[in-house]
């Protein structure tokens, strides 16, 4: 298997993931190297039965709660409140860099495994099947996962909208 291959095809998925889940830019990008540098030292044990793009996927999220446990970060911590921000439809508040914030600092609040899951098939851009194997659950249960979180955080969306909610 040729790992420089690998890492060019998946360095900016791993990235925008780890990029999801944590609150710096910089952070995202060292934890990006580590998880690829543990991944490059692990090849041998990965077997093939399992996606490569997956445990890559597995790799980086455990290095990153490593870290965190490291540097006893919690996530609340992390998160700084944001300005709010009122528009009409939720593809539009989507789009503008503000209120993506705004979902982001949601998704750090947000329960496991909704948060991954979400996180796993909107940044990472995985289909359900991959994020089931994942998990070891089947591809409905990912579905059904998928679609709780998506509803939690358009209800979150039109709190806010309305004035109701904040972090």
């Amino acid at each position: 298997m040729d790992f420089e291959s690998v890492y060019q095809r998946y360095f900016k998925d791993i990235f925008l993931f780890l990029r999801s889940i944590s609150t710096s830019e910089d952070l995202a990008e060292e934890i990006t190297q580590e998880t690829f540098t543990k991944a490059l030292k692990a090849i041998d044990t990965f077997d093939g039965r399992k996606d490569i793009r997956a445990w890559l996927f597995t790799i980086a999220r455990n290095t990153y709660y490593t870290h965190c446990k490291r540097q006893k970060i919690y996530v609340e911590e992390e998160i700084e409140k944001m300005p709010l921000v009122n528009q009409t439809s939720f593809t539009s508040k989507i789009v503008d860099e503000e209120s993506a914030l705004l979902v982001h600092q949601f998704l750090h609040h947000m329960r496991e495994p909704y948060k991954e899951v979400f996180t796993l098939r909107v940044f990472g851009e995985l289909p359900f099947e991959k994020i089931a194997a994942l998990f070891g659950k089947t591809p409905n249960w990912a579905r059904v996962t998928f679609y709780r979180a998506k509803k939690e955080i358009i209800e979150y969306m039109e709190g806010i909208e309305n004035g109701k909610n904040r972090l």
